[in-house]
Formats: structure tokens, C-alpha cells, sequence
């Protein structure tokens, strides 16, 4: 059993661990595990649309693009405020107090909210996100999750630090996880220009967290994930993740083509991903 299959990916670091826990060939001692991969799984998607939806529904004064209606997440579930009289600004998503299904396939209720600083390419800018009843497919989110433009490197790029403190209250009473990462984004392409497409990251750093039953994973980036905006994958990069009493699964990403794959290694043992 060498290729696995995954939908929703947001984040392979997360995902991958849950391919080679689910998975794997010699399936060492995996049930207890099982929770743990799915509600890390969970987590990495779930933080990460939020990002993407605050990007969406935010107008210059926060981002550099507002993505096309057509192509979004939101669909019409959403409505859009942005206070920009207060101190700091206030840019709302409020879904509303029933279930919609946006254009991603998931039922979002619930407010998300973004206080802001300054233009998100201004040095020193911080937005934060927060959530008052936000809910995806029925599992509450909570927590904060911040983002800081650092200004730029000794390499003349912009880099963001990236800092998520949560948790989701699963839905049917199926208990509640944790997820805390911190990470550096670094935009080493087409900051120069209007055009989202061209931009190019690279990103590093460590998250880690509890599932459900309290089990507990980390993870390290060991070389720089470069996330192209016009690919849905990271084209190269490794990373290392370690489940509580489990042996590393080391990921590569590859060589910087655009494709879904990437390859785990676990005891010696390489496995081939595909990526949906």
C-alpha cells in the first residue's frame, strides 16, 4: 500500500501525518492513533480556511487582493463589515446563525472577526483573528490567530510570523482538541506586484497539539515549504512529524514541480502521497 489518497488537504505537515497513521503498511498499533490523525487533520484545515476567508472578504486597507466571489470560499453564506472609524479596525464575517454551505463544501455558521492595523505590505502591521459561535460542519472554533508583518529581511523580502493558539469543540459531543503553531512566512516573489498568482512564500517553523482523547504529535519544517500561489500544493520542502510514541515521518515535498505528490519516509520505508 504505497499511494494514499487525501481530500481537503490544507497543510500536508498535518496531513501526512494522518496518511502514514491511517495507513501505513505495517499498521503498528494505529487504533488508539486514529483520533489523533483525523483531529490533527482537522485542525490544520480548519485554522487554515480561516486565513484564506479573512483574505477574501478583506478590502485593500487589509490585504493586497480580494479573491473573485466566483472562485471564493464564502459563496453568498456571508456578510461583510469593515469598521475602519475604530481603533484598530474591525473587519466582521458574520454567516450567520444557521448552517450555509459555502462554495468548499462545508456548512459554516457564526461570526469570524479581523482587528487590524495599517495596509497588510506595511511593516509593523498585526491582524488577529477571533471567533463569537463560529462553527465548521458543526465543531466550534475557538482561539486567536495572528499575523505580523516583520517588515523586511536581510534578504529585501517581506516575512510574516504566523502564530495560532486554538481549539475545535467536535460536533456530537466528540470531545475537544488543541493546536498551537508558530511559523515565519517569508514572500520571496511578486510582492512587487498587484497580481496574487505570481506571489511565492516560504514558509517554516513548529506546531503541535492534543487530540480529542489527549494524545499528543509535534512537527518541524526542516527545509523551507515554498508555497506558490498559482500551485494548490508546496512544490518542494521538508518537514519531520512525530507522534506521541511513534517513530518520525520525515515528508519531501520535491524538487519545485507543481504536481500532487510527495513522499514519506517511516523506518526506512518511502511511501509515495497523492494530494487532493
Amino acid at each position: 500500500m504505497n499511494t494514499i489518497k487525501l481530500k481537503q488537504i490544507a497543510s500536508i505537515m498535518i496531513f501526512a501525518t494522518s496518511a502514514i497513521l491511517l495507513n501505513g503498511c505495517k499498521r503498528e498499533n494505529i487504533d488508539d492513533n486514529m483520533n489523533a490523525a483525523e483531529d490533527n487533520a482537522l485542525a490544520e484545515v480548519t485554522f487554515s480556511d480561516v486565513k484564506s476567508i479573512a483574505d477574501e472578504a478583506a478590502d485593500g486597507s487589509l490585504t493586497s487582493y480580494k479573491a473573485d466571489a466566483s472562485d471564493g470560499i464564502m459563496s453568498n453564506c456571508a456578510t461583510i463589515t469593515n469598521d475602519t472609524l475604530s481603533d484598530p479596525h474591525v473587519l466582521t464575517i458574520d454567516f450567520g446563525d444557521v448552517n450555509c454551505t459555502c462554495n468548499d463544501g462545508r456548512t459554516r455558521r457564526g461570526v469570524i472577526i479581523v482587528t487590524y492595523s495599517g495596509p497588510y505590505r506595511e511593516p509593523g502591521h498585526v491582524h488577529t483573528i477571533t471567533f463569537n459561535n463560529f462553527f465548521v460542519n458543526d465543531n466550534q472554533v475557538l482561539g486567536t490567530k495572528t499575523v505580523t508583518n516583520n517588515g523586511y529581511n536581510d534578504n529585501g523580502n517581506l516575512y510574516y510570523s504566523i502564530e495560532i493558539d486554538g481549539s475545535i469543540i467536535r460536533a456530537n459531543g466528540a470531545g475537544t482538541l488543541t493546536f498551537i503553531s508558530s511559523r515565519v512566512r517569508e514572500w520571496i516573489e511578486g510582492e512587487s506586484t498587484p497580481e496574487r498568482n505570481d506571489d511565492v512564500y516560504l514558509v517554516t517553523g513548529t506546531a503541535s497539539g492534543t487530540n480529542s482523547e489527549g494524545g499528543s504529535f509535534s512537527a518541524e519544517i526542516t527545509s523551507s515549504l515554498r508555497r506558490e500561489v498559482a500551485c494548490h500544493q508546496f512544490v518542494s520542502g521538508t518537514l519531520e512529524v512525530t507522534p506521541a510514541n511513534r517513530p518520525v515521518r520525515y515528508i519531501d515535498f520535491g524538487d519545485g514541480t507543481c504536481d500532487n505528490q510527495a513522499t514519506v519516509t517511516v523506518n526506512g520505508h518511502v511511501h509515495i502521497i497523492q494530494l487532493h
